[in-house]
């Protein structure tokens, strides 16, 4: 892969995202930005182009309308081993973008108030953001694409390290973002769903999404395999307890911890002996 060369970061979560702008600007890339990513990267001294400058096309409809332009795309769904694509983009001006670092505005976070309205709820439904992952994402066998600010020390050691073979990780981060879209339009499938449903009480369909906590020794019987998997966002019950010693557990194992854990939840709250 190419070295990279143009970098697009538009971020809800600032995250670390100063520090990596800055290292991407010191080994020479040029960074468009948006919003307040480019108004947090400018006012520390990162230089940065605004996108709307970059496609000469201005923001409009309350931002509603800034990234989605063929000179952003184009330079993101560009195949840089089909002649074709690469004239394409040189007949119309459009340069490659080699790094895309986005992340969505904060749905599920503001619908948490049970007061939010829905005017509010929607205004927080990303498109441009959603639109970029999903264009790198595809492509990405010619471009990087981030969405967890987790992943910024990974990649710039990778991009540091330049002619090695990057095609696993970029896979891997790839498979990350439509994680996240998947997510992210679950849950604001979700809320509508329940707002539609509001009087019934409880949403017309319910997903669960498990994340994988481990992998376990045997699943019922030592012949097979099995992993251990945790419902929601955050780890409880079970997937909330921290192994001290001994060899991994088996499936068979959680069934007995599950069971010795039920038995005793009876007494959780007694204030003296039992």
């Amino acid at each position: 892969m190419a070295s990279v060369r143009r970098a697009l970061i538009s971020v809800s979560d600032k995250t670390g995202v100063v520090e990596f702008a800055r290292e991407l600007h010191t080994r020479g890339v040029e960074i468009l930005s948006t919003g307040g990513t480019f108004k947090l990267l400018t006012e520390h001294g990162i230089p940065v182009i605004q996108v709307s400058d970059y496609t000469g096309f201005p923001e409009m409809m309350d931002g509603r309308i800034k990234t989605l332009h063929p000179k952003v795309h184009g330079g993101i769904l560009g195949r840089r081993d089909i002649k074709s694509h690469m004239q394409s983009m040189e007949e119309h001006g459009i340069q490659p973008i080699d790094l895309v670092v986005v992340n969505l505005y904060p749905f599920e976070e503001t619908i948490v108030n049970p007061s939010v309205t829905m005017t509010k709820a929607m205004a927080q439904v990303d498109v441009g953001g959603p639109t970029m992952l999903r264009a790198a994402a595809k492509n990405h066998k010619d471009v990087w694409v981030l969405v967890d600010p987790g992943d910024y020390t990974n990649v710039l050691t990778q991009i540091r390290e330049e002619g090695s073979d990057t095609r696993e990780i970029r896979q891997i981060l790839a498979g990350k973002v439509f994680q996240h879209l998947r997510d992210y339009d679950g849950c604001i499938a979700d809320y509508l769903s329940g707002e539609s449903n509001e009087e019934a009480g409880y949403p017309s369909r319910l997903e669960c999404l498990a994340e994988i906590v481990g992998e376990l020794r045997y699943g019922e019987n030592p012949n097979q395999k099995a992993a251990f998997y945790s419902v929601g966002k955050y780890k409880e019950g079970l997937a909330a307890l921290r192994q001290l010693q001994g060899k991994s557990l088996s499936y068979n194992n959680l069934l007995d911890l599950d069971g010795a854990l039920l038995s005793l939840a009876p007494f959780a709250h007694c204030s003296g002996p039992v």
